[in-house]
């Protein structure tokens, strides 16, 4: 197994690891409804749940008693 010679400094290998566009190409837009959200995550609107356009579960209304 190799191992390195000398230490990596913490400062070079975080510059290795980012990346400047992440957050900007993991938004899509929903086409039913037209919000802003990550890929492949279900996202709220309005008291629905919608996940590819289309609607997975409802919010449960709380009837109060009068």
């Amino acid at each position: 197994m190799a191992h390195p010679k000398r230490r990596v400094s913490t400062t070079r290998r975080d510059k290795r690891r980012t990346h400047k566009n992440a957050v900007a190409d993991n938004v899509a837009t929903c086409p039913t409804t037209g919000q802003p959200h990550l890929f492949h995550h279900a996202h709220w609107h309005e008291g629905k749940l919608y996940y590819k356009g289309k609607v997975v579960a409802e919010k449960l209304q709380e009837e109060t008693a009068e």
